[in-house]
């Protein structure tokens, strides 16, 4: 019983750790996957370092997107979710 309650508070804090960190993390992973598969030609998007456009191909792994100053190829974790959500919230 002496050994249990030593080990008590270090499984206290992996407990802890795995509800504040780990388990939201993984959420926020499923959620950037989700989106990723869920595009579509047409669909307006901000990239991660900014950049605005619509999707004109989509590809396994990438995707071009139009802007005013022409075409951009990019992968498709490079679009942000939570920027293109406020994006298409707005409009």
């Amino acid at each position: 019983m002496g050994q249990l309650t030593q080990f008590a508070p270090f499984l206290l804090m992996f407990v802890v750790i795995y509800f504040f960190m780990i388990r939201p993390q993984q959420k926020r992973a499923k959620n950037e996957k989700e989106f990723e598969s869920s595009l579509k030609i047409g669909d307006r998007i901000v990239t991660k370092s900014g950049f605005h456009g619509k999707i004109a191909e989509l590809a396994e792994t990438t995707v071009v997107i139009e802007t005013m100053s022409g075409k951009l190829k990019l992968e498709r974790s490079a679009i942000s979710l939570e920027l293109s959500a406020a994006l298409n919230k707005k409009a």
